[in-house]
């Protein structure tokens, strides 16, 4: 509108420099003409210097192109106008070559680059011309060459502020053609990626096909801690720091154009981030301390940041180029977490983060003790959104967790677990079996509880319960532990296993299975009562018949606490017990007490077991005792009622006296109180109630006076042979597979995996 309002002033000045009179129509057509390429000159001089520091690249205007595509009508009037046209082309070209504020121009392009007291200047458009002319003539003539092109480009970056058009170009292509040369060299130039580093990977980044050929050597440099060694076409050798390729793939994720590529290696990338907070915080070699210090001092990072600029989220950090490439890094451990969250939020993943910020997970992944608590939990909070990217996770894991290292694997076995129920066993099952039969024998604790976790995952799975037989010893030890949570897993484990109708359990099984299992029934967790005596029930239905007839006599001695526990105040113990009674008595032919368990007798069930047993009368009471000291009063009265009732005693032994021999008519009476014989009662006068509390409580301090060498402690806090000492079968087998296959506990037990 300016330049408008200025040719009208220049047309009515000189048409008042003209005087009146009278114009002819050719005339005053001509006149106008002039007068309008007039004002669109001034209008191009008055506004020149306004493109040419803030664009870069002059474009013409459209209404002067208009004017100038139209016919005009004299000649004199149009070698004028020519004349003066060339004459503003040299104008410009001469203030494009001098510059006011320190231009720097580009000697190959001819082109300007911007001021360098600008930060904010913007990357000039590539044309299509430029790219075709270029590809024309191919810039790699040999691969030797690729190092020195890399450092000469990064030193020429050096005292320009943005990357020219050209030079875009001749980094993309070479970032393409070769990946390897390009991330070694540039990190061995520029290890703590200054300014020209950075703004070759942010160019690298901004273009999806050279974010896809430079993602895998940067991952396999990360995954070498702490140095990189690798040979580059040039013969250089020299180590790359595995943190430097940390830091470049912070960069690189902050560009919107590398999502594409950034999913296509998400979960490797997740895993050297991971493996990098996890070795970070638990070692750092001298020279890497140096190398991050280095770092802090590049960037003008202070060496103890306040909280607030340490949790300042990294994708708003990244978004301009003018910000530092990183103005909260602190510790190498701290920017690695901080990497991890860049990456999710780049996955869309926003949700997740905030939900460990809200729960405090990422404070707890930076102590070492708590890593795995950390790890664990993000696990959980990604895998109800993220299942085929946690299963992608879970498989890149399964090769660090394969070595043979320690101190460091605990979080990746944590992350595992949480997520294997996602992971395809039929490609991957051995594997996964063998970390964790690795791990279910750590001294550990954690490990050990992580791996009985995965060991329940996989028992869920109908193709791994056969080759997880081998298992059975280590799990039957684990019945003896002091910690319910590793019983009730193993118990767990053990019913899964079963649930396969081509597996049995053989005869050396079955009896160091029932012997522990019998001592679980008076534990304190209530839930590891319940699996032992399902456990218990499943045991008589899958033994083998050669191995019911030693099982009977552990099954006999279980009668008793079978019936004890019935009474339970806990109503699940109590009907787990009753059935699993109920099971013994069929499985060892009792019919009569069978008959009194099912209409549920249990007052007449206790007088029938000892007429039926008289000979382990004096075994069943005590075994009975113990039960008097039960922190459940159902219990003690049960068992007090036990022990009250008239029984046989057995023969005591022979003891001096002072009374005269019996007489020969005595002895027939004498022997036939032998054996099994009721004990005739006093005449002296009643006996004490059954169920007297002063009856039980006399018996209990006799038995703790004079204890019986024969007896048997019984509770949870009592052990056994299988539970005292590891079980040693030699050749024997565990399990035994229907059709005369055996389960071996080794590798000839495993069944073949399914193709």
């Amino acid at each position: 509108m300016a330049g408008r309002f200025l040719g009208l002033f220049k047309l009515f000045r000189r048409k008042r420099k003209k005087g009146p009179g009278a114009v002819g129509p050719l005339q005053h057509e001509e006149l106008e003409q002039f007068q309008q390429d007039d004002a669109a000159m001034d209008w191009t001089q008055d506004h020149k210097p306004a493109w040419s520091h803030t664009e870069g690249t002059a474009e013409p205007d459209c209404r002067l192109i208009e004017l100038q595509a139209e016919p005009d009508i004299r000649t004199d009037l149009d070698e004028e106008s020519e004349d003066y046209d060339a004459e503003e082309n040299d104008k410009e070209n001469h203030d494009m070559a001098v510059t006011e504020d320190g231009f720097i121009t580009n000697t190959d392009m001819e082109e300007t680059q911007g001021t360098t007291n600008t930060d904010t200047t913007p990357t000039p458009t590539l044309s299509q011309e430029l790219i075709l002319d270029y590809f024309k003539d191919p810039c790699v003539s040999s691969e030797q060459q690729v190092p020195a092109m890399v450092k000469d480009i990064h030193q020429s970056l050096e005292s320009h502020v943005t990357v020219d058009a050209r030079m875009q170009i001749d980094i993309v292509r070479l970032a393409e053609e070769h990946p390897a040369d390009v991330v070694l060299t540039l990190l061995r130039c520029a290890p703590t990626c200054d300014r020209a580093a950075a703004m070759m990977w942010r160019t690298i980044g901004s273009l999806g096909p050279a974010v896809e050929k430079v993602l895998p050597a940067l991952i396999s440099v990360m995954q070498d801690w702490p140095l990189h060694s690798m040979c580059t076409s040039d013969g250089d050798n020299k180590d790359v720091f595995a943190l430097a390729a940390t830091l470049v793939v912070w960069v690189i994720v902050q560009e919107p154009e590398c999502h594409e590529a950034i999913i296509l290696y998400s979960a490797q990338l997740f895993v050297s981030l991971l493996f990098h907070i996890v070795i970070t915080t638990e070692q750092m070699p001298e020279e890497v301390d140096h190398f991050w210090r280095a770092c802090r001092e590049e960037h003008r990072l202070p060496c103890n940041p306040n909280r607030s600029q340490s949790s300042c989220p990294s994708h708003i950090l990244g978004a301009s180029a003018s910000a530092p490439i990183v103005t909260w890094l602190c510790s190498a451990h701290r920017f690695a977490v901080q990497t991890l969250k860049s990456l999710l939020c780049r996955l869309r993943c926003d949700n997740e983060v905030i939900a460990m910020e809200r729960k405090r997970g990422w404070d707890t992944l930076l102590c070492a003790h708590t890593q795995h608590y950390a790890v664990g939990l993000l696990a959980r909070e990604m895998r109800h959104v993220l299942i085929p990217f946690c299963s992608r996770i879970a498989f890149h894991l399964l090769k660090p967790l394969s070595r043979e290292e320690t101190g460091w694997d605990l979080p990746f076995l944590a992350f595992l677990v949480e997520v294997l129920q996602y992971l395809d066993l039929t490609k991957c099952g051995d594997s996964v079996l063998e970390i964790m039969s690795r791990y279910l024998e750590n001294e550990c604790r954690e490990r050990q509880r992580l791996a009985l976790r995965g060991l329940l995952v996989l028992s869920e799975d109908p193709s791994m319960a056969i080759r997880m037989c081998s298992l059975s010893r280590c799990l039957v030890d684990l019945l003896g532990d002091a910690d319910g949570d590793v019983i009730g897993m193993a118990l767990c484990v053990f019913i899964n296993l079963l649930k396969n109708k081509d597996i049995l359990i053989s005869s050396t099984t079955a009896l160091k299975l029932a012997e522990a299992l019998q001592l679980l029934f008076d534990h304190d967790n209530s839930h590891v009562q319940v699996l032992s005596l399902d456990l218990f029930f499943k045991l008589m239905d899958l033994v083998v018949d050669e191995g019911k007839m030693p099982l009977e006599k552990i099954l006999s001695q279980s009668l008793l606490p079978l019936y004890l526990h019935c009474h339970d105040e806990n109503q699940h113990v109590a009907n787990a017990a009753w059935e699993t009674l109920l099971r013994v008595t069929k499985f060892l032919k009792r019919r009569k007490l069978k008959q009194l368990v099912r209409k549920k007798q249990l007052l007449k069930f206790s007088k029938c077991l000892l007429a039926d047993d008289r000979s382990r009368a004096a075994e069943h009471l005590r075994r009975a005792l113990p039960y008097l000291e039960s922190p459940q009063e159902s219990l003690r009265e049960a068992a007090l009622r036990f022990i009250g009732e008239p029984r046989a005693r057995a023969p005591s032994p022979a003891r001096r006296s002072s009374a005269p021999a019996p007489t020969p008519a005595a002895a027939p009476a004498a022997a036939a109180a032998g054996p099994g014989a009721v004990e005739p009662r006093l005449a002296s006068g009643p006996p004490p109630p059954s169920g007297s509390r002063a009856l039980g409580r006399q018996r209990a301090a006799r038995a703790r006076a004079e204890p019986c060498r024969g007896r048997r402690p019984c509770g949870h806090r009592a052990g056994s042979a299988a539970g005292r000492e590891p079980c040693r079968c030699g050749p024997d087998r565990f399990f035994v597979l229907r059709g005369g296959r055996s389960a071996h506990d080794g590798a000839e037990g495993r069944a073949p995996a399914p193709q």
